[in-house]
């Protein structure tokens, strides 16, 4: 069994005893403190005791250039409490701030200084976010000596399983069926199943689910101009034309240039529909007349019974 598949235990705790508070995530073992803050509750955050230490810190919120995306900050200083001040009065997109110290005070600047550029790099990869940090930091900022770089990989790994917790995914790498565009649909989705929908329209499109999230795959179509006033999801469908991942293919329909994850069923059944709509219901499995709240149903079942 490797370390990955081990489980682990996180401990959410509500500072003031509000869900809406300041929130404090530890994981068992681990001497990272995380706190989570938003504008209501900045305050509270700057005035932990444990901030005035070093540490590294995220702002996040919504990105004005691009509908239903993230923006998000990365830095790290000596005394977490005075520069995520200061980069909070300089940026005014946030609603989120993250800040990331230790239980024994035990991080160097230099452990620091690599966190962050770390950090950067790997959100750099996972694509998620919008970076608003200016540059990336000087390669010689994570020149540590071996055993370091070990630890502080290690202090990563926690990172990447605490910040989706706490409602920032900006680690988390995309799908293969997103990321590996050079392999063949049919081998990059080896192993998923296959959902498609078939409009009697004519317009076809294609999906795999991968790691929870929803892939419509390059060449799937989606409806365009149908005159439905109830669209949710119009925003996301006018950025993803922007972005030129939905090009016009034909009078009434849009195509597909590359594949895109979507955060649910429905959400890419109301694209490819362009209308509100259940994907639950919407997407069947591939030649198949089952849905895909069929096969949900189905391993449910499978699960409880096995039991």
């Amino acid at each position: 069994m490797t370390a990955e598949a081990f489980g682990r235990t996180i401990q959410l705790f509500l500072v003031d005893g509000t869900p809406n508070g300041l929130r404090k995530a530890t994981i068992h073992g681990w001497t990272g403190l995380t706190f989570v803050a938003t504008a209501s509750t900045f305050a509270a955050l700057t005035a932990r005791n444990e901030l005035d230490r070093t540490g590294v810190y995220i702002l996040a919120g919504p990105d004005a250039e691009a509908v239903g995306g993230i923006r998000a900050y990365i830095g790290s200083a000596n005394s977490v409490r005075e520069r995520i001040k200061q980069s909070a009065q300089q940026r005014d997109f946030w609603e989120t701030a993250i800040a990331v110290t230790t239980s024994d005070d035990d991080l160097s600047k230099g452990h620091v200084e690599y966190l962050e550029a770390r950090l950067i790099e790997l959100a750099h990869a996972a694509n998620r976010v919008t970076l608003d940090n200016g540059t990336a930091p000087a390669g010689n900022r994570r020149r540590l000596p071996e055993a370091d770089q070990a630890n502080m990989e290690q202090f990563l790994a926690n990172l990447k399983i605490i910040l989706p917790v706490v409602g920032l995914d900006l680690l988390k790498p995309q799908p293969r069926a997103v990321t590996q565009t050079a392999t063949p649909v049919a081998q990059r989705t080896a192993g998923e199943v296959t959902f498609e929908i078939r409009h009697r329209s004519g317009v076809s499109a294609q999906a795999v689910e991968e790691d929870g999230e929803f892939v419509v795959l390059e060449g799937s179509e989606a409806l365009k101009d149908t005159g439905y006033v109830q669209q949710s999801y119009l925003a996301l469908k006018e950025n993803l034309i922007n972005n030129g991942i939905l090009q016009v293919a034909s009078k009434g329909r849009y195509v597909f240039t590359q594949p895109y994850a979507f955060s649910s069923p429905s959400a890419a059944a109301a694209i490819v529909l362009d209308r509100n709509s259940n994907g639950l219901f919407e997407w069947k499995l591939k030649g198949d007349k089952r849905t895909y709240n069929d096969m949900k149903q189905a391993r449910v079942a499978s699960e409880v019974s096995s039991e």
